[in-house]
């Protein structure tokens, strides 16, 4: 009897405990948990990490590095027994795409800022097979036969998307180890981005689709950055003049001032020039600014300028951030779907910028820490990315763009992401985020606290 008696005391002080009203007097309401949907807080280097890794052990398994006979599906192993039809063995994503080239210049990141040799492994061994397999090949292209289309984008580049990205990857990865030797393949992929793709006559790379004359903002990074990085493989400096040139070029077209964003396409022959703000082409023009930024000296004429227009862009971006953390398709129309790739690309470039000094640590690292909880939800338990648009051409109506389907064999989420998480690693590392009064903020310095902080005039106090 007493034990039931207790049970049912205790059971009455639970309801009046609960029907008690909460009110500005008896409850700390400033306290209550938000009801986020996604991630909220201080990423940890561990949780980092787990996500790029989920993500790396994913594409291992579904890119593979070797060569087989088209006809009878078996291994060649030796580079003597390769023929016309010898074909790249066709995994999920195709080793030499533009995606994959980012996916490269990502994993790279990677490796250099974890020292994990599973990232480099998987660049290096992909290198060396096209590398090794490049002079047998042009061969026999040259001899008139068709060979696996894979192969011919790196021996016979028809299109800035054959050359650019892959090109601008094995830039940097020859700068970081030259013992790889890929300087007859970057020397070819170059020779046709700078010497063979279509131009307007002020020389920015241009298409004559969809429309004659059409520059594509897409076309910033399948084409500059590697201009930008052959002057750094060279030490000619007129290769940072020609991207720098072109970057300006690109944002005279392209760049919306008081929008703070780009437009996706610019058709010579329209007026006035339609502007819609795709997310990964606003991606595409942001990227190109930090790559080409990483590239130029300090004392080149056109650095500040493209300073100044990168970070007129990220308040640009950073005012159309989700509450989410993602980004929308269109970026100025939130009725359309969260998109994770460009989602991921701005994360990178915001704690890029963050890192090298180029914007503020206190108003932007918010949004990019914001971003990455973003990110890693979109990626699922086998690695693969989720939420990320399909290849787009270019259109001219809202609706073209807000359909575009999404799926996880959209190649252009995966090194964005692995990419995101290297640069967020390094941010965590150089930088002070910390939980005060329920909200991340960047510190100058670190905080040993978890308690609210409610000074900081030099001296942080709480």
């Amino acid at each position: 009897m007493k034990r039931t008696a207790i049970i049912l005391s205790l059971l009455l002080c639970a309801v009046v405990f609960c029907t008690a009203q909460v009110n500005d007097s008896n409850t700390p309401l400033h306290l209550m948990k938000p009801d986020y949907r996604l991630g909220y807080g201080i990423s940890t280097p561990q949780e980092v990490k787990a996500t790029m890794d989920r993500v790396l052990r994913y594409i291992a398994a579904v890119t593979p590095a070797r060569l087989v006979d088209g006809k009878t599906k078996k291994a060649v192993t030796n580079m003597a027994d390769i023929t016309a039809d010898t074909k790249l063995e066709q995994g999920d994503f195709r080793l030499t795409s533009y995606e994959w080239g980012v996916t490269y210049s990502a994993v790279l990141a990677a490796y250099e800022a974890t020292g994990d040799t599973a990232y480099r492994a998987y660049l290096y061994d992909r290198f060396r097979l096209l590398r090794d397999i490049a002079p047998r090949f042009r061969q026999i292209y040259q001899d008139d036969k068709r060979i696996d289309g894979n192969i011919r984008r790196v021996i016979d580049p028809h299109a800035l998307d054959d050359a650019g990205a892959i090109c601008s990857s094995m830039i940097k990865t020859e700068l970081a180890d030259p013992s790889l030797q890929l300087r007859p393949l970057i020397d070819s992929y170059a020779s046709f981005i700078i010497n063979k793709e279509y131009r307007l006559s002020d020389g920015t790379f241009a298409r004559t689709r969809p429309q004659y004359n059409t520059v594509w903002l897409d076309d910033m990074f399948m084409g500059i950055p590697t201009v930008a990085q052959m002057g750094r493989l060279t030490g000619d400096t007129h290769y940072y003049d020609e991207a720098a040139a072109l970057v300006l070029s690109f944002a005279s077209r392209m760049f919306v001032p008081e929008a703070g964003l780009f437009r996706h396409g610019w058709v010579e022959a329209m007026w006035p020039h339609p502007a819609f703000f795709w997310g990964r082409a606003n991606g595409w023009a942001i990227l190109t600014m930090c790559e080409v930024l990483d590239a130029l000296p300090a004392n080149h004429a056109q650095r500040e300028q493209i300073m100044e227009l990168l970070r007129a862009h990220v308040c640009g971006l950073a005012q159309r951030q989700g509450t989410n953390g993602f980004w929308h398709q269109l970026l100025d129309r939130p009725e359309t779907y969260e998109e994770t790739s460009c989602t991921a690309i701005y994360a990178y470039c915001l704690a890029h910028a963050i890192n090298q000094g180029w914007i503020d640590a206190l108003a932007f690292g918010p949004v990019a820490q914001l971003a990455w909880h973003a990110v890693e939800s979109a990626v699922n338990a086998k690695g693969q990315v989720e939420g990320v648009c399909v290849g787009t051409g270019m259109g001219f109506d809202p609706a073209f763009y807000a359909y575009r389907p999404t799926h996880v064999m959209a190649a252009h989420g995966y090194g964005p992401v692995i990419w995101a998480g290297a640069e967020m690693l390094k941010l965590l590392r150089q930088q002070h985020p910390k939980m005060n009064d329920s909200a991340v903020q960047f510190y100058p310095e670190e905080i040993n606290t978890n308690q609210p902080i409610f000074n900081v005039d030099g001296s942080t106090r709480f």
